[in-house]
């Protein structure tokens, strides 16, 4: 294997249509590089603030739903990976915010040379006011960013 190409890639997914199309693309590199493959789905977050102190619980009990949810995609996710042909080393699931530091943060961690992910193809105006998971990524990313789209 060549020196240039990775020897460790991470693909960020949250099982959406993009992110299953990054992964085909994920397995094809592993496999041909020979790289080790991570994947990582991020739990989107909960604001504590919008629940009062009598409904805690009410908080736990959601945020406990949302960690579930973001496993069952990371599961199904590895198991698509698998049927493609790919090997996961490690499956991730980071309930921290926000998404795209978690993934640049996770990616250093674990030192890899390639970050994959889809992209849902935000138009202009709603990426200006909210911006974008893949756009952040590339930003602040200490190593190449593949953004698959549709």
């Amino acid at each position: 294997m060549l020196g240039t190409f990775p020897t460790r890639i991470l693909l960020a997914t949250d099982g959406s249509p993009d992110a299953e199309r990054a992964g085909r693309v994920a397995v094809d590199l592993a496999n041909s590089t020979g790289s080790e493959l991570h994947v990582v789905t991020v739990v989107r977050g909960l604001d504590p603030a919008y629940f009062v102190h009598e409904y805690y619980y009410g908080f736990q009990e959601a945020l406990e739903a949302f960690e579930e949810e973001a496993r069952q995609v990371l599961e199904e996710q590895v198991r698509k990976l698998e049927e493609y042909g790919g090997r996961v080393a490690r499956a991730h699931l980071l309930t921290e915010q926000p998404k795209d530091r978690a993934i640049v943060r996770l990616s250093e961690e674990l030192d890899v040379g390639l970050i994959v992910l889809g992209s849902r193809g935000r138009g202009g105006l709603r990426r200006a006011l909210m911006g974008s998971v893949s756009d952040s990524v590339v930003r602040h990313a200490h190593c190449p960013v593949l953004i698959v789209r549709s």
